[in-house]
């Protein structure tokens, strides 16, 4: 249909080094961070070069509040040190649960997808064109397999490294804090973009490497390769289920533990040393909103990419061995790379953070601009790497789409996640009315400040629906499902500067933990406060990308698993279809139900030692005498470890019985209702917990004089307020970021073994 501007011999450059650069630029940043030591004297201020406004030269402005007293600096390297181990230590023990699935679920892949053709090793004619032959159905479930384990490894990797990057620079947030915000905030940034970008650079040359090395045994049969190539986008999920979920369960329980018995009871301070779950809270806040989230958006990216190269595979794209055109999506996440790394720098070097009020506007500026320039680096793209005329599959037919028309898809979803972004900011800032007017129902108890929070959460659920609705309608418009993968990938292309954002936030928590518990002055909590507070609101922005893409990740996994399973039409008026419909659309609550009861069982066990300790510890509200932190973490670990497994199980083996049994049909209802319903839960969950904490937080800081009129901390309207957080956070910290992960996978599982569902599947219906 054309030739492409960009030679194949410049994607195979393009790519790769991209995906080079981000990583070289991850170490670069991670290099910088390394230089703040942890170690007491003047040497940390001295022994580094360079000045200006980012340099190291300063000297300490607070060393009047004892901000310099070397005990100090020693007592932050000692916690720092136990939230590493305690993260590590459990992430180890997850990772050994999770290992043992992944062989298992391998090992189903391998035996479901070979038994397709009864382990037949002759060529098959192709599904879409039976004049040609394709490879085996037997290959087909050897490198799913093989990819499978690529994408869970991958997402694991991704997760981990995160974690380690950010309990490394958490106490070196707090130390910089010293020396003015600014430098906090920088410290802080750096850091999250060493997770961004390794996680985006990593997750495309793992892809690409994986793409080129199965060329080799595919040849020509792209439609079976990039078949295979989606149980990279399926291992990325699986694991990303087991991180948030498990994650989410760890750092609430001890959330919420070390709030109830320390806050309301005690009425001693947020990350009080006195408070036995304190350390617990500060490694949560890393395996759950770090390692947990790292994951999810990995899996994101993954099948985003797979269901783009599924439908390009059995396009003119894949049918003609147009190289260039086939890797569109993989070039677009490239220059996405490039886009991130120009916008991080003006966080960290073009423009200097001087006061409080500062650090929201930065991060939000991050996302202005990265959408700005991705959107002119996505029309060049588009013009030198897509032909002027192609066609797209579209449910049997061939669909003739312009160059133009596929930038405009991109496009629609880079700004419908920028739209989403913001909307979720303002329904989740403290800056706006939507919050405070939450904060103020707290005048007269919890049970208003529970009924407005909740109404909060539902309301902000009406635009970024319509964004992802107007998203879905373009783009199916202009290029089918292919649009809609691609509208995907254009939400998740600044991938990188999303990820350091949403990564800032618990960094900057840890450190607000590590001040107070160092008993480092009131000016520098004040300070690791307020970059806490931004970071609670761009977490909450980063859960609205992870949905919003979620939302037309799923969509677009689905248009796949109906091609591929061979469905013309999905009619919701037949009994197979509407069965599934409804069951579909009940299984985000279950699933919510779930792992809501697992953070409250945890949370039980968690209450119940913090006072056992509080109780029999002599001298412990004093502050003469040691908690026994170790047990508090092991009560975390366990439970989490032990309730993660029901919800991922209903997960994983819906689609595997649904299909098995009842078949394609009633699968693709499944599908949709878990979509449709699932999307509007975690949106209303993730912001109305994310609410109850800002509004928490607004009577805290008392900034305002309607804020002081609710304060000080321990009054009536803050312990309403710290009840309300109470009750969100496992909403916007475990049900709500797992629910997109839920919809994704079930897709994306369904896509995998669509093809076994096909042959063998509606067992039931065979029967009766």
């Amino acid at each position: 249909m054309g030739t492409t501007i960009l030679p194949d011999i410049g994607t195979e450059i393009l790519v790769p080094v991209c995906a080079v650069v981000g990583i070289v630029f991850s170490l670069f940043q991670w290099l910088i961070v390394s230089r703040v030591k942890v170690s007491p004297g003047h040497d940390s201020a001295s022994a580094n070069s360079g000045s200006g406004k980012n340099g190291y030269t300063e000297y300490l402005i607070d060393e009047e509040d004892g901000g310099n007293d070397q005990s100090v600096v020693l007592k932050c390297a000692e916690i720092q040190n136990a939230i590493s181990e305690g993260a590590t230590s459990f992430l180890f023990t997850e990772y050994q649960y999770v290992g043992v699935f992944m062989v298992a679920f391998a090992v189903l892949i391998f035996l479901f997808l070979g038994s397709v053709e009864g382990f037949n090793t002759s060529s098959q004619p192709c599904k879409y064109d039976e004049t040609k032959l394709c490879k085996p159905a037997l290959a087909t479930a050897v490198f799913s397999t093989i990819s499978f384990v690529l994408g869970g490894i991958t997402s694991v990797v991704s997760g981990f490294l995160g974690m380690k990057i950010a309990t490394y620079a958490n106490a070196r947030t707090t130390l910089e804090a010293r020396k003015g915000v600014g430098k906090a905030f920088i410290t802080a940034f750096r850091s999250g973009a060493v997770m961004g970008f390794l996680l985006a650079a990593n997750g495309l040359l793992v892809l690409y490497i994986t793409i080129n090395l199965f060329k080799i045994y595919y040849g020509d049969d792209w439609g079976g390769l990039f078949e295979a190539i989606t149980g990279y986008g399926l291992g990325g999920s699986s694991m990303a289920l087991f991180g948030r979920v498990g994650g989410g369960i760890y750092t609430k329980a001890a959330d919420v533990g070390a709030d109830l018995v320390g806050k309301v009871e005690r009425n001693i301070p947020e990350d009080d040393p006195r408070n036995p779950a304190v350390i617990a809270d500060n490694v949560g806040d890393n395996v759950g909103d770090i390692a947990g989230m790292g994951s999810d958006l990995f899996g994101s990216y993954a099948e985003a990419s797979c269901a783009a190269l599924v439908v390009a595979s059995i396009s003119s794209f894949g049918i003609n061995h147009e190289y260039t055109s086939m890797l569109y999506p993989l070039i677009v996440s490239s220059g996405g790379i490039l886009v991130c790394l120009i916008t991080t720098l003006f966080a960290t070097d073009f423009f200097e953070i001087k006061a409080v009020n500062e650090i929201e506007p930065a991060l939000k500026r991050q996302l202005i601009i990265s959408t700005i320039l991705m959107t002119a680096v996505v029309a060049i793209i588009s013009w030198i790497a897509l032909p002027s005329s192609f066609t797209i599959f579209n449910f049997g037919t061939q669909k003739v789409v312009k160059n133009w028309q596929l930038f405009l898809c991109v496009a629609v979803g880079l700004w419908a996640g920028l739209i989403i972004g913001f909307v979720t900011e303002y329904y989740t800032s403290n800056a706006y009315s939507p919050v405070q007017d939450v904060a103020d129902s707290c005048r007269t108890g919890a049970a208003t400040n529970v009924i407005f929070g909740l109404a909060l959460g539902y309301k902000s659920v009406i635009i970024p629906i319509f964004a992802i609705a107007v998203s879905i309608f373009v783009s199916f418009s202009f290029a089918a499902m292919y649009g809609i993968a691609m509208a995907a990938l254009g939400m998740l292309s600044t991938i990188a500067t999303g990820l350091a954002i949403d990564a800032y936030g618990p960094i900057s928590d840890n450190a607000g933990g590590i001040a107070e518990m160092a008993g480092m002055s009131h000016k520098i909590r004040e300070r690791t406060d307020a970059l806490d507070a931004a970071g609670n609101t761009t977490a909450a922005i980063g859960k609205g990308f992870a949905i919003g893409s979620a939302a037309l990740v799923s969509l677009a996994l689905f248009g796949a698993f109906v091609s591929r399973a061979g469905i013309t039409t999905v009619d919701v008026l037949t009994p197979k279809v509407f069965i599934g419909l409804i069951v579909g659309a009940m299984l985000p609550y279950w699933f919510s139900a779930m792992t809501m009861k697992s953070v409250g069982s945890a949370a039980l066990k968690m209450v119940e030692e913090v006072r056992r300790q509080f109780n029999t510890i002599p001298g412990l509200m004093e502050g003469t005498a040691k908690p026994d932190y170790a047990t508090c973490v092991k009560i975390s670990t366990d439970a989490s470890i032990k309730e993660m497994i029901p919800p991922g199980a209903l997960v994983m083996l819906t689609p595997l019985i649904v299909g098995i049994f009842f078949g394609v049909e009633t699968l693709s209802g499944v599908l949709a209702g878990s979509l449709v319903s699932g999307v509007q839960i975690a949106i209303s969950a993730s912001n109305t917990g994310g609410a109850w904490d800002n509004a928490k937080k607004y009577i805290e800081a008392g900034a305002s004089e309607h804020a002081i009129s609710l304060g000080p901390k321990g009054s009536d309207p803050h312990k309403a307020a710290v009840i309300g957080d109470t009750i969100g956070d496992p909403l916007k910290d475990t049900s709500g970021p797992s629910l997109n992960i839920l919809i994704k996978l079930m897709a994306v599982e369904s896509l995998v073994f669509a093809a076994f569902f096909a042959t063998h599947g509606g067992l039931l219906f065979k029967i009766f």
